[in-house]
């Protein structure tokens, strides 16, 4: 990559390239896809002895599609009577009620809620699946029941259910096979009160989020590799009875974030992404110089980290009112300037394939993701982003489809266009459980399909050179086993830097 002489901003040290992107790298997700499919088929039929599949997708990689297509195939099996999704939240499970009901008929599938969450499901789910808060209003003839993991686990819930539906195939399960969306997610202690619903078990999800609990030692003091507050699948890797696979390729970041998410997956044998350079882009629209050379780097696609010196101090490290109010000047002229957000559109019958047509999310339009979101780690930072969006939305007429805050935690499993995140070792002094967790990183790092601009106060070069070494943890961080700061500069390497001093602004 040649360095634009009239850019203030430095290359990153690390930049991946690919010649696999388009209908080439789709086609690899759908290769691991139809070997899923055919392993389920195998354990259906009982030709295959294994007893579960752990598909591990990164950020963006279409998992859900990938979900839902097992699950529509299992219930065309012979053996697959009836089968069971579930997940953390909610939230994670309402899309899949929509998709699966729409495929596979309304009186079909089944979202089983608990009465205080009922008032809150949206018309879109009411319309596509049964919605349903007690197991004796589940139809007869349901063959997909989708609960969380904490409905599907409460007392009594599977004897409930057998006593309302049979059993299935395995004359002991209401279930044939349990489907886990966000598997990583669960801690063990809550997956083990659901292990009985069915004798398969299909896992998918992002192996680097955040899992359930930060982790420290194993606080169980029984079997030492037992961690009750691990992700379950973590303990099924290396189990010879379970089918495990990787998507290969991501479908939502654009072509210049492909080093940073190879960062934060370094073990995959490969990473490619759907979008090629050019595909993304940001229309500045009638900015003017000065902001416009930090949204037409934030716009090239390469992840963007920029250090902001000269400001008044912060209440704390990771509550800081003179970053929010720099990222607010930010945001002025972006919305001020009418910027928007240019994408090629892929071909719904090749997927990945660029039909040489362009769509433009606009401020104010009708896109579904939100066009920026500010994160932050701290729920105090997150009320100031808030205000700062509120005023934002007030000034320039715009909607929650335009720019939300959220905090990191919150906002895992969500994509939107931009995303400006304050550096979780932000003003940090040393390394902590909790401000360098690799899965809250990466999910500032991975939401955003356009453009991801990363802000900090100057010293996180200095934070990662001086602050004492602190063991890695095998489980609760994305790829190898290393330290927490080693990683960490990995993974900004994969970063293009400047450096601004807004002094003379005070």
């Amino acid at each position: 990559m040649e360095q634009d002489e009239t850019s203030h901003f430095q290359d990153p040290l690390v930049v991946a390239t690919s010649e696999i992107h388009h209908d080439a790298a789709a086609m690899l997700n759908d290769h691991v896809a139809d070997e899923a499919s055919a392993e389920l088929a195998d354990m259906l039929s009982g030709a295959s002895p294994m007893e579960r599949i752990l598909l591990k997708a990164s950020a963006g990689a279409g998992k859900s599609y990938a979900l839902k297509r097992l699950v529509v195939e299992a219930t065309q099996q012979a053996c697959g009577q009836r089968v069971a999704i579930t997940a953390f939240t909610n939230k994670q499970l309402r899309p899949l009620a929509i998709a699966l009901g729409e495929s596979l008929g309304k009186g079909t599938v089944a979202l089983l809620a608990g009465k205080s969450a009922y008032d809150e499901i949206p018309d879109e789910v009411l319309k596509a699946a049964t919605v349903v808060t007690s197991t004796a209003s589940l139809p007869a003839d349901v063959k997909v029941v989708i609960a969380t993991v904490a409905r599907f686990g409460a007392i009594g819930e599977h004897r409930r259910l057998t006593a309302h539906l049979g059993t299935a195939s395995d004359g002991a399960s209401p279930f044939d096979v349990l489907f886990v969306d966000e598997a990583w997610q669960i801690a063990h202690h809550l997956f083990d009160k659901v292990t009985k619903f069915a004798p398969l078990w299909v896992g998918v999800g992002d192996v680097g989020q955040l899992p359930p609990i930060e982790i420290g030692e194993n606080p169980w003091r029984g079997d030492p590799g037992y961690n009750p507050y691990r992700a379950w699948p973590t303990d099924y890797e290396d189990d010879t009875r379970t089918w495990s696979r990787e998507l290969p390729a991501v479908w939502r970041p654009a072509a210049g974030h492909l080093a940073l998410w190879r960062a934060f997956y370094p073990e995959w044998e490969s990473l490619d992404c759907v979008a090629a350079l050019g595909d993304r882009a940001i229309d500045l629209g009638s900015m003017d110089e000065g902001a416009a050379e930090i949204w037409q780097q934030v716009g090239t696609g390469v992840p963007t980290l920029l250090e902001v010196d000269g400001l008044s101090d912060p209440e704390a490290a990771d509550i800081d009112l003179p970053l929010m109010a720099f990222i607010e000047e930010l945001l002025e002229k972006f919305f001020a300037a009418d910027a928007s957000l240019v994408s090629a559109v892929y071909d719904s019958d090749v997927p990945g394939r660029p039909t040489g047509a362009w769509q433009t999310a606009r401020p104010r339009g009708d896109h579904s993701d939100p066009l920026v979101t500010i994160l932050a780690t701290r729920n105090q930072s997150v009320d100031d982003a808030t205000e700062m969006v509120e005023r934002l939305q007030r000034k320039y007429d715009l909607t929650d489809r335009d720019i939300v805050a959220s905090t990191v935690d919150s906002w895992q499993g969500q994509t939107n266009g931009v995303t400006i995140a304050v550096h979780p070792l932000n003003g940090a002094i040393e390394l902590d459980v909790f401000n360098s967790a690799f899965g809250r990183l990466a999910v500032a790092c991975t939401r955003a399909t356009h453009g991801l601009l990363m802000l900090a106060r100057p010293g996180l070069d200095d934070l990662l050179d001086e602050a004492p070494a602190r063991s890695g943890t095998p489980f609760g961080e994305p790829g190898t086993r290393q330290l927490p700061r080693q990683t960490h500069a990995r993974i900004l390497a994969t970063f293009a830097r400047s450096n601004i001093d807004v002094s003379d602004d005070q």
